[in-house]
């Protein structure tokens, strides 16, 4: 009983410390404190690289972490460095975009979406084009300092859509951390359509009618609208005609009937609402970056001319 609260006491004053560093409730510190070894050695590894002396300036530093975690278009980071940014002494003028940057900066542009997406085809011909003596060129150590920072983003965003963090109340309004739960019925609806994945094939009595459209969007984010409403229709449709198929006749279980249906709801647009996303997020994360279009492929095909890809066996 003691060592069990003297670990808990130990967890505490090390989420504790992590907060008054950040300066106000991270996030990403609050998930990482279910694991207090885990987040003491992110942690140190954070400050030293945000923090502690260097050769890169303090602003510069959150500057690069915005590209970096742009490049995975996460929207959390983004925020979280535009905000560190600021109190670093960056110049706002920089935040309304990549091309409002210094060169020196965008310059970094290529290796990193080649580290972000394919890393493998980064070559020592790419650190010699930034190392060049010229007015932009970059020093040995601030490249060292600017390569590790967007790989520690790079993974940090990863962690961040695995846990599903969303954007903190100061940057959307909204609750803070937020990870995905299986029952949705008394939380707010997601913003990626998650409000929808509830939907299941219902019971319906003798004579009972249909559902409609508009009451299965009850839990729907406000940004889905009448075309979310349009493809629960196209949904509806779908599942009635799988109730009415002969297949029922035959003796067809209600959980198989549900599979059917889910396999209907997948293909879908209301699971993945990239075309809304993509919108949402071309203002405040896309600006920061440069050939948006560039991204992980898997195998290349047969025949075609392309960039080889790293394939693991």
């Amino acid at each position: 009983q003691i060592l069990r609260e003297g670990a808990e006491c130990g967890r505490r004053q090390l989420c504790l410390e992590a907060l008054v560093a950040a300066g106000r409730g991270d996030n990403v510190a609050a998930v990482m404190g279910l694991h207090p070894q885990y987040l003491s050695s992110f942690w140190k590894t954070q400050c030293l690289l945000l923090c502690m002396d260097g050769p890169l300036p303090y602003h510069k530093r959150h500057y690069i972490a915005i590209m970096a975690a742009a490049r995975h278009q996460c929207s959390y980071l983004v925020g979280l460095h535009m905000a560190e940014f600021l109190r670093a002494g960056g110049s706002p003028a920089w935040l309304q975009g990549l091309p409002c940057a210094p060169q020196k900066l965008r310059n970094l542009n290529e290796i990193n979406k080649l580290l972000a997406h394919r890393p493998w085809l980064v070559t020592k011909e790419h650190i010699e084009a930034l190392l060049k003596t010229g007015e932009n060129s970059w020093s040995l150590a601030e490249l060292v300092q600017a390569l590790v920072l967007l790989t520690h983003y790079h993974a940090l965003a990863s962690f961040v859509f695995g846990c599903g963090i969303n954007p903190e109340a100061e940057q959307d309004g909204g609750p803070g951390c937020r990870p995905p739960s299986p029952h949705g019925d008394s939380g707010p609806a997601c913003d990626d359509g998650a409000g929808v994945s509830e939907l299941s094939v219902p019971r319906r009595e003798q004579g009972a009618r249909e559902p409609s459209a508009t009451s299965l969007c009850v839990n729907l984010a406000p940004w889905q609208g009448k075309d979310a409403v349009r493809e629960v229709e196209m949904l509806m449709e779908r599942m009635k005609l799988l109730r009415e198929s002969p297949l029922e006749e035959e003796g067809v279980t209600q959980e198989e009937m549900a599979t059917r249906f889910e396999m209907e709801k997948t293909e879908s647009l209301l699971v993945a609402p990239s075309d809304v996303a993509d919108h949402a997020l071309q203002s405040s994360v896309l600006c920061f970056v440069e050939d948006p279009e560039f991204g992980y492929k898997d195998f290349t095909r047969r025949g075609e001319q392309a960039p080889p890809t790293f394939r693991a066996q």
